[in-house]
């Protein structure tokens, strides 16, 4: 069995501005993983999160030339492309209209079960909870269903600022929670 290669970060977006081939296919052996996991976290239908993650990449291909490495890693450009993405679906017309029309199977209940437990593989549910109880119910809502600060306001009934700052609070938190 040949070797792989492996790139540094650096060298790997270069070859990717390149367009090299074996570059995007070394990306998505190394990134599809986790990506797909951010993707399931939002869109919990596994062949329609899938169809995102492919979107994602092609993407990621055609925009590779807006990476701009003096403001952030390779990765947290990726993870927002992907994470876009997802909340675009599940804004999406069509995405709503499928799931008011699915019918409700125990398939539908086993399935939101794989958001919990992709999260927990990276470790980022369990940070969550020991944040407030305030800061917990908005991280949920905005970073894990996908929802905005205007329809958390309405959802709570409580003012878009309200919700702003305490968002912020909690991701000040979260940040050094992190760290340590």
């Amino acid at each position: 069995m040949p070797e792989i290669k492996k790139y540094s970060e650096s060298e790997l977006v270069m070859l990717l501005k390149q367009h090299e081939q074996h570059a995007f296919g070394y990306l998505y052996d190394s990134y599809s993983g986790a990506l797909f996991s951010v993707i399931l976290s939002i869109i919990t239908d596994r062949e329609l999160a899938g169809d995102v993650l492919q979107e994602v990449f092609v993407k990621i291909w055609r925009q590779i030339d807006s990476y701009d490495d003096s403001k952030g890693r390779l990765f947290t450009w990726m993870l927002n492309i992907a994470r876009n993405a997802s909340i675009d679906m599940v804004r999406s017309k069509g995405f709503q209209n499928s799931r008011q029309n699915r019918e409700l199977t125990e398939n539908v209940y086993d399935s939101s079960g794989t958001t919990q437990t992709n999260t927990d593989k990276i470790g980022l549910r369990k940070i969550v909870q020991t944040l407030k109880e305030e800061y917990k119910v908005l991280i949920e809502l905005s970073y894990f269903q996908g929802f905005t600060q205007e329809e958390i306001s309405r959802m709570l009934n409580i003012p878009l600022g309200t919700v702003k700052t305490r968002l912020r609070n909690a991701l000040v938190q979260l940040r050094e929670l992190v760290k340590t």
